[in-house]
């Protein structure tokens, strides 16, 4: 992904979606806070960052924090890499940034 481009949380079809920014070989799985381009950034275990262990773990996080199933959240973009774009279904915008923000503090 450009890192030129602003990316924010956008409404999707049934759902929200998002950017992250993957660091892998952390001692704890973690919202680390949002970029300045928007993305979240996410501390994980898994290494490295397009491993499917790795994507694997970021999805299983994602719906945890965000209280929906597994099957629910899909990495869309950037499998093979750090930034990632990921889909939630059945989350509004207004929730994901509400649960995003609780999890931060």
């Amino acid at each position: 992904m450009s890192t030129d481009r602003k990316f924010q949380i956008t409404d999707a079809k049934g759902g929200a979606a998002f950017t992250v920014k993957v660091v892998t070989r952390a001692v704890d799985t973690e919202i680390v806070g949002l970029q300045e381009d928007g993305s979240l950034k996410v501390r994980l275990k898994a290494s490295p960052a397009g491993d499917p262990a790795a994507n694997k773990e970021l999805i299983e996080f994602v719906a945890k924090l965000l209280e929906v199933e597994v099957a629910k959240v899909e990495v869309v973009a950037g499998e093979g890499g750090r930034d990632k774009l990921i889909s939630v279904e059945g989350i509004s915008t207004d929730d994901l940034e509400a649960k995003i923000s609780g999890a931060g503090e």
